[in-house]
């Protein structure tokens, strides 16, 4: 973790410059709510991909941390590039990672002015490289400390809706936030939208066999629709098997577009104020 400066106390004036960034360019902008460009398939080009985002309209950008190291990667870029923001939060796959120590590190980080949610938290139980009593134990632990820092979480769920709902529901008016590269079916998303979440779109609602989450695109209000890249992984159609970037999440837009039939602009704009709104940005 050497080397990241300026983590806790960053100048107020340059977060303001963040923020004007977000209020600057929301006329023509797109928000990708959630990459990892801390990742390391990004070491050797990082600058050149976020100047890619930038000539395609992508001026902000949410980095999702996984496990602590990748936390303090995150608010480092975020501190060192305009319209860059960070979450911090143990993967579920990282659940097993959670103690006093580092419950004590997220809370402080948490505080960080360039941190702008919990996550990435939830439920895998496809992979399960972390025991689900771990899982859900480390996931209402940091629920529990996103009600504390008045911040949204970023929701990971894979195969764990029923858990999903169940822990949330404890938590009903008094946390927000994000359901991460939606996979579940329109139930799912009506109970997670009562719950006060938004659904998030990534790379697969691209793919011509995502019927299900065509089905939901055209269904769901777009107040209540967020777009993201997900990178490096889960690339959209024209560019997949690729490493993905947020200079691609265009493609998503485009795709949500025609599915509701809306011009890519009104979906850009929409989504950047939903982005705003759910990440406190306004």
């Amino acid at each position: 973790m050497s080397g990241f400066t300026n983590l806790k106390n960053p100048k107020t004036s340059y977060l303001d410059s963040h923020l004007l960034e977000v209020n600057k360019k929301v006329k023509k902008m797109f928000f990708d709510t959630h990459a990892h460009l801390q990742w390391k398939s990004f070491d050797k080009d990082r600058d050149l991909v976020i100047k890619r985002a930038k000539k395609e309209d992508v001026f902000n950008i949410v980095n999702v941390g996984f496990d602590i190291d990748n936390c303090y990667k995150a608010i480092n870029l975020a501190t060192q590039n305009k319209g860059l923001y960070a979450t911090v939060g143990l993967h579920p796959h990282n659940a097993s990672q959670l103690n006093e120590k580092t419950l004590k590190v997220l809370r402080t980080i948490s505080k960080n002015p360039f941190v702008v949610g919990i996550g990435e938290i939830g439920l895998d139980y496809y992979r399960l490289l972390s025991p689900k009593e771990v899982q859900k134990q480390a996931f209402e632990t940091q629920l529990i400390l996103a009600s504390e820092q008045n911040l949204p979480v970023v929701i990971h769920n894979r195969e764990a809706e029923s858990d999903i709902l169940i822990t949330l529901s404890k938590f009903k008016g008094k946390i927000k936030g994000i359901m991460h590269c939606f996979s579940g079916d329109i139930d799912f998303a009506k109970k997670s939208i009562q719950l006060g979440f938004l659904i998030s779109f990534a790379g697969p609602i691209t793919y011509s066999k995502s019927y299900n989450l065509h089905d939901i695109a055209k269904w769901i209000d777009l107040k209540d629709v967020l777009i993201e890249t997900d990178c490096p992984w889960l690339a959209p159609q024209s560019v997949r098997g690729k490493r993905n970037e947020p200079s691609y999440l265009p493609r998503i837009a485009n795709k949500i577009a025609d599915l509701k039939k809306l011009t890519i602009k009104e979906v850009g704009e929409t989504t950047t104020e939903n982005a705003k709104r759910i990440f406190n940005l306004e």
